[in-house]
């Protein structure tokens, strides 16, 4: 019994050393950007298969792979967010974060998934949406490091984020106007399919940068 709570302590004790030399929130910043590394090379694989730069059946396989290493570096959160006594932000928003980091993710995915099943003719149309989620995605790299230090310049840095999250759900609308002036066929009902899939990513990419805002609001307070 003395040895378990000896071993008990020494741990909470360890624990408590990289909490207060700021080691705890290093490392938690380090797998949220990994997961974010992950989605953003999502990001530039779907511009790529837009353009046409890449096979679906090459598009399948690399996302399959980054899918998993996403899901690693977030498992390795959410079981770092269990141990430590203090984050740079809240526990909770710090999970929410990384579960809409996720979503997008998760929705590139579908996006390289409904391409392969409905096998649309050309893909140019999507190029503007994809663009601008690479974008939103690159510019929220630099808020995320920023979590260690003023909590005014993350919630700043967010911004363009944001913008970018917008700009697509506007793009989304246009390029759906113009489709409702279209015959209705095959392919614009696959067209409308896989914009509707990319407007979602890019409503997930708003959620994304609204939490990383609003967590550093609430801990600048």
């Amino acid at each position: 019994m003395k040895t378990a709570r000896s071993t008990a302590l020494k741990r909470w004790g360890a624990r408590a050393t990289r909490d207060f030399t700021g080691r705890s929130s290093g490392r938690l910043i380090s797998l949220l950007g990994e997961q974010l590394l992950c989605t953003t090379r999502g990001a530039h694989l779907v511009k790529e298969l837009s353009a046409s730069h890449i096979s679906i059946s090459s598009a399948h396989d690399k996302m399959r792979e980054l899918e998993h290493e996403g899901d690693e570096a977030r498992g390795r959160l959410v079981t770092e967010l269990g141990r430590v006594l203090t984050a740079p932000l809240d526990v909770e928003d710090l999970f929410r974060l990384s579960r809409s980091i996720d979503d997008v993710l998760d929705n590139l995915r579908d996006f390289v998934r409904e391409v392969d099943l409905y096998q649309p003719s050309s893909l140019d149309f999507s190029l503007p949406l994809t663009q601008t989620l690479v974008d939103g995605l690159e510019s929220f790299r630099p808020a995320i490091s920023l979590l260690s230090e003023n909590q005014d310049s993350v919630r700043l840095a967010t911004l363009a984020t944001r913008k970018a999250a917008g700009l697509t759900r506007r793009l989304y609308q246009h390029q759906l106007a113009e489709l409702f002036d279209e015959p209705i066929d095959g392919e614009s009902l696959k067209r409308r399919e896989l914009l509707r899939r990319l407007d979602v990513v890019g409503l997930r990419l708003g959620e994304a940068a609204d939490a990383l805002a609003d967590g550093a609001l609430k801990r600048g307070r």
